[in-house]
């Protein structure tokens, strides 16, 4: 009885945009890190439009800032007890999420994760999400050719996304520096390479507040780094103002992940070098699809053959390509993108 006193007060607490499709269906429930990042915001496009057409009831929920892992599992509480048929989820914690999803799926709910992969990635039914591997491994290879034999030299700054480390931050992090050449310590930590050239790591909760003051403390840390890598264009965004402060705008190399809009203009506008696009859209109109089949036949969505998860896709943004790295121009980016 405590307990469900709790979720309800919980519930009222939490930061919830609810969209009906229809007046009746099934109910899908999609939970995002924010409500403002134009990554969540495309998703929840994807979500509603499909979710229309296949005359469902979605219920969209969002955590206060990136990070927000409480608002989430009160997210999760509340679509437990709603009955919905499936939960969509981007985790701000992809640890701490698990035994509140664990409790959704012994409710016989359907839960994918999108984007971010729950750790361990089999705590969800299945994940819809850009390899994000591969995102850092393009940008961190489209780096490393770019500065050439200067590459030996760089000094290397990594904006990353908060301190409980999730997986797409891990991901993007560490392909980043296997791409522009470092030897990793443990692929599923940041932060512990030894490479003389890292200059050191810092957390920017994926804005471009965050990118600004991560930037400037790194900065503080060597006044000559030359490469970032970003968690996101966001934070990129951010780390060029904390750049274009001192006057060094036009000699450090920016890349990173996302592909909305606002990013690859900023890749046209020469701010980032290069950035990997992802589908937010696509991933979350998938989703919907799942979360029906699994309500009408009890049929659960199965992976990309090779993969542990089903991959949506991921291209390099840049008009300036380098041998050896497959990417598209900016004009395709800006066909292809959203927010």
């Amino acid at each position: 009885m405590k307990r469900l006193l709790r979720l309800g007060a919980s519930a009222a607490a939490l930061t919830i945009a609810a969209t009906s499709a229809q007046a009746a269906g099934e109910t899908v429930c999609l939970i995002t890190k924010t409500d403002t990042n134009p990554f969540f915001v495309k998703m929840k496009e994807g979500a509603e439009a499909k979710a229309a057409e296949l005359g469902m009831v979605l219920k969209s929920f969002a955590g206060k800032i990136d990070g927000d892992h409480e608002t989430q599992v009160q997210a999760i509480e509340t679509c437990i007890l709603d009955g919905a048929k499936g939960i969509l989820l981007t985790a701000s914690d992809t640890s701490s999420i698990v035994p509140a999803v664990q409790q959704a799926r012994d409710a016989g709910i359907l839960v994918i994760a999108l984007d971010t992969p729950l750790d361990p990635i089999d705590a969800a039914d299945a994940t819809f999400a850009t390899d994000n591997y591969k995102a850092g491994l393009l940008i961190g290879q489209w780096a490393k050719a770019k500065l050439g034999d200067a590459a030996a030299d760089a000094k290397i700054a990594t904006l990353d996304l908060n301190v409980s480390q999730p997986t797409v931050d891990v991901l993007r992090n560490q392909g980043f520096l296997e791409g522009f050449g470092v030897d990793l310590a443990d692929p599923n930590v940041i932060g512990d390479e030894s490479d003389p050239r890292l200059v050191g790591s810092d957390v920017t909760d994926g804005n471009e507040e965050g990118g600004r003051r991560a930037m400037e403390n790194l900065l503080a840390k060597d006044p000559m780094i030359n490469v970032v890598h970003t968690i996101n264009e966001p934070a990129a965004a951010g780390a060029y103002e904390a750049l274009k402060a001192i006057g060094r705008e036009n000699d450090v190399l920016i890349v990173s992940v996302d592909g909305g809009c606002p990013g690859v203009q900023n890749v046209e506008a020469g701010v980032i070098g290069a950035t990997s696009q992802q589908y937010p859209l696509l991933m979350a109109s998938l989703g919907v699809e799942a979360v029906k089949k699994w309500a009408d036949e009890g049929v659960k969505p199965e992976n990309t053959p090779g993969k542990d998860f089903f991959d949506t896709g991921v291209a390099l943004i840049t008009d300036e390509p380098a041998d050896g790295v497959e990417s598209i121009s900016v004009a395709e980016g800006l066909d292809l993108c959203w927010g």
